[in-house]
């Protein structure tokens, strides 16, 4: 790997690590368009590109969630009746995610993720105006619910927040505890999905050195260095600037990127 690549891979970690921090996201839907796009310039073959994506940035997603979620226990910001129910549906369904990923083929996995995309960009620009509240659904439909944000977040290789906050949000848990849930059931995601990948992976011939299964060492460790540093600037800028705003910003450059994917 030469030293451009690995000082584009470190940018890309402070710029997730920033978001991490400003808008409660894993960063995994910039970590995987960014890799399938550097990868390849790594010499890693188009038809592994998109698994070693998937798996290399849940592996980031562990550094930034996990460093977010002890933050939040901390602090109390953890709804104990969240994690008690969502989070066996998150493990399994974060798990299974990776068996779909390697049964699509090659081929169709970035229009998959450019659809999750899309579909959760909707949703960022949706969720800002939204005030509508529910109370929490029983400890079943909660696991289910968890089972479905598993899936979905293993499969398009992010932590889940873009799609539990606003789902407890919506559910009457207020937003400091739903989002501190959410980095705790986001690093959980995390950790399944890339168990499988590395399962999946282990079992390929031909993956490039440093891999351990789909995952690819070298990119981790580049990423995770840099967005470890920066989620503090992103929490500071958080009490700074109006979020809403960057949501929306956000939401539209997802929209791009979803666009890039599909077309």
């Amino acid at each position: 790997m030469s030293y451009e690549l690995i000082g584009l891979l470190a940018g890309l970690g402070a710029i997730v690590g920033v978001l991490a921090g400003l808008l409660g996201i894993g960063g995994g839907l910039l970590v995987v368009p960014a890799l399938l796009f550097l990868l390849p310039k790594a010499g890693i073959p188009q038809e592994f590109a998109m698994q070693m994506a998937l798996a290399t940035s849940l592996s980031t997603i562990i550094v930034t969630s996990g460093s977010s979620a002890i933050n939040h226990l901390k602090l109390g910001n953890v709804e104990i009746f969240v994690v008690k129910w969502l989070m066996p549906g998150v493990v399994i369904g974060g798990f299974l995610g990776s068996f779909v990923a390697d049964v699509i083929p090659a081929q169709y996995l970035p229009k998959v993720f450019g659809v999750i995309v899309l579909v959760l960009a909707l949703q960022m620009l949706l969720s800002i105006r939204s005030k509508s509240q529910k109370s929490m659904p029983g400890s079943a439909k909660t696991v289910l619910c968890g089972g479905g944000i598993g899936l979905v977040s293993s499969l398009a290789g992010i932590g889940g927040g873009s799609l539990s906050v606003p789902f407890l949000n919506h559910h009457g848990v207020e937003m400091r505890k739903a989002v501190g849930s959410s980095s705790v059931c986001g690093c959980v995601i995390a950790i399944s999905g890339m168990l499988g990948f590395i399962w999946h992976g282990s079992s390929v011939d031909d993956l490039p050195a440093y891999s351990l299964g789909y995952v690819y060492l070298p990119a981790l460790i580049a990423i995770s260095c840099t967005s470890v540093l920066t989620t503090r600037v992103g929490a500071k800028l958080a009490t700074q600037l109006p979020t809403p705003v960057l949501k929306k910003f956000f939401a539209v450059f997802l929209m791009f990127i979803a666009a890039t994917m599909l077309l």
